[in-house]
Formats: structure tokens, C-alpha cells, sequence
């Protein structure tokens, strides 16, 4: 009996060696793994936004690379180029990057990395923030994107029904939802069947309706009104540069409006829903650090969003008259007063 007492104690003792063993090993494999590169990368940032706008995304990508071990300055530089908005001057910006020698690029929206890719075939490519990427066109599949291309996306499609259904959500009532967007016909059908199964299974139709710029604004929201549209969702980052005036026509129009840019509630917007996109801009620095250890993009499955915002201005609401519900005010990660 006491044999047996002690072969079960020096199990024990064995199986706490070999656990701790086990833990040395794998904080022994993170330590090399999170290694900073022994040469100084270059990193060229494309975006779409101005420099002001893209700083706290740009501050959470730093933050990734800073708990990677990398220290800037040292192990890295960013070379970044700006487009203001200005989405037309977004491929000459890539172009510019691409020249310069850079090791990789960090590309915001469908826009920036369109625009990369045809810049160039050989520098690797991290997008962050886009929305349905194989919709796009950007890469072949999530699980392997082919190309010089990898990162994580905003996840579109899914995010639009989620929308949709907030709205519904907001507006029990409401039966005619305007999509207003900026895409051509073709692309804007691509990125939308998830948001046509919402609308049947809701109850809702879905007027498209297509702004090029600000000039178009005023007629869009003169359509949305003959069509009797009762709520409004807007998609689309080149909607983004005229978000005040697409703001202030909702509110014209009272209509309640869900947008996939949390830069329209900081303009007046009602509200917001979409992937947290500094938490997507700090783990895009994961993608860069396993492109610098020899990974290939190609090969690199895409990262889909863990984190949701959903940001909700209180003072718009009762500028239009309106509640937020209990079940959307318990939810909120955010909210202007």
C-alpha cells in the first residue's frame, strides 16, 4: 500500500516536471517568435483619410507592433501618404509608395488597396478595414488570397444585415430602408446578398439609390422622398468626405439613418455599427511581423473582426423626436449626448 503511495507521488512529480517543462518551452517558442526583425523595415501607410483622421488607427497599429517587441525608429519607419478624400489620388499615392522601396504596405478601404495592387505585384500588401474583400475582387478566397495580398476585413456583407436589422430595430414601423451608396450597380449587387436576405426575412424593401459626389446629394434625397423611403443606411467609404451634408439631409428628411463609418456620428449621425477599427489596425501588426519572419501573403488566411462598435448619438434622436430602445441603449459601446 505505501509501494503503490509513492509511485502515485512520483507520477505526480513527473507530470508537474513535464507541465513545467511544457510551459518553458512554449514561453521559450513566444519569446523567439515575438522577436523584433534585425533589419529596420520600412512600412508604407496608404490611406484614404487625412493624416489627422488615420492618426489613432495608425496609433493602434504601433501599439501591435510595440507588443511584438518592435520599436520604431529602430526596428521600423513609416512612410505614409495621405489622400485627404480624395480617392482619384489614391493610385498615384500607391505608386509612389511602390517606388520608394518600401517592405510592405498597410492599405486602408477597397479603394487603397485596389490601388496598391496595381502598383505593385511583388511588395506585400496588409489590408485592414475592407469590406468583402472576394466581392471586390482584391483577393481569390479568405483562406488563401492568392497574390501579395493579405490582412483582415471589415466583413461587409454580414455587417450590412446586422444594420438592417438595427434599423428595424429603431424604426419597428419601417418598411422602405434607402441604401444609399456610391458603387456602380454591378459591384454595389456583389457585395449585397446578405443584406437581401435581412430585408425579406425583416419585412423591408431596399431602395438603392447612388451619389457620385456632393453635387448628387440633393437629388438622392429628393428620390428617397418621392419613394416614400422611411429609413436610411449608408455604405460606402467615399461617402465619408461629404458626411455632414449627407448627415444634415437625414435630418431634413428625418429620416433615421445607420451608417458603416463611425466618422458620421461625430458629423450628427444617429448611429453607428461596425468592426472596432483600431483593434483591426493594432492586430494588422501580427500580419507585418509574419510577412518580415518569411511568410507568404498568399498563403496567409485573412482575419475576420472579433470586436463590434455600436455607437449611438442620443442628441440626434431627440433632435428628430425619437427614442433609442432599451435593448439598443444596453448595448451601445458608445454614445453621444
Amino acid at each position: 500500500m505505501q509501494t503503490s503511495a509513492v509511485g502515485i507521488f512520483r507520477i505526480k512529480i513527473i507530470l508537474a516536471v513535464s507541465m513545467v517543462a511544457v510551459a518553458i518551452l512554449a514561453g521559450l517558442h513566444w519569446f523567439f517568435e515575438a522577436q523584433a526583425p534585425t533589419k529596420q523595415v520600412r512600412i508604407g501607410r496608404l490611406s484614404p483619410q487625412t493624416a489627422e483622421a488615420d492618426a489613432p488607427l495608425l496609433d493602434a497599429f504601433r501599439t501591435g507592433l510595440r507588443e511584438l517587441g518592435w520599436i520604431e525608429g529602430k526596428h521600423y519607419t513609416i512612410e505614409a501618404r495621405f489622400a485627404d478624400g480624395k480617392f482619384a489620388l489614391l493610385p498615384m499615392l500607391a505608386s509612389e509608395l511602390a517606388g520608394s522601396g518600401v517592405d510592405v504596405i498597410l492599405a486602408g478601404s477597397v479603394f487603397g488597396v485596389s490601388a496598391a495592387r496595381k502598383a505593385t505585384q511583388s511588395i506585400p500588401i496588409v489590408m485592414v478595414a475592407t469590406g468583402d474583400p472576394v466581392a471586390s475582387g482584391l483577393i481569390d478566397s479568405l483562406s488563401r488570397p492568392g497574390a501579395n495580398v493579405t490582412g483582415l476585413t471589415a466583413l461587409g456583407e454580414d455587417l450590412m444585415a446586422k444594420r438592417l436589422e438595427l434599423l428595424k430595430e429603431f424604426a419597428p414601423s419601417a418598411t422602405r430602408v434607402a441604401v444609399l451608396t456610391s458603387r456602380a450597380p454591378a459591384a454595389w449587387g456583389k457585395s449585397m446578398p446578405g443584406s437581401r436576405e435581412a430585408s425579406e426575412r425583416l419585412k423591408l424593401q431596399l431602395q438603392r439609390v447612388e451619389a457620385q459626389g456632393p453635387a448628387d446629394l440633393d437629388q438622392v434625397f429628393d428620390e428617397m422622398a418621392r419613394e416614400r423611403a422611411e429609413a436610411l443606411l449608408v455604405t460606402d467609404a467615399p461617402l465619408r468626405t461629404h458626411r455632414k451634408q449627407v448627415v444634415e439631409l437625414a435630418a431634413v428628411n428625418r429620416l433615421p439613418a445607420i451608417y458603416d463609418e463611425r466618422e458620421f456620428i461625430d458629423a450628427g449621425g444617429l448611429m453607428f455599427y461596425g468592426a472596432n477599427l483600431p483593434e483591426l489596425y493594432r492586430r494588422a501588426a501580427t500580419q507585418v511581423d509574419r510577412i518580415t519572419k518569411g511568410e507568404k501573403p498568399a498563403t496567409m488566411a485573412i482575419e475576420l473582426p472579433t470586436t463590434f462598435d455600436l455607437v449611438i448619438n442620443v442628441k440626434t434622436a431627440n433632435a428628430l423626436g425619437l427614442t433609442f430602445p432599451r435593448t439598443i441603449l444596453l448595448r451601445a459601446t458608445g454614445r453621444i449626448e
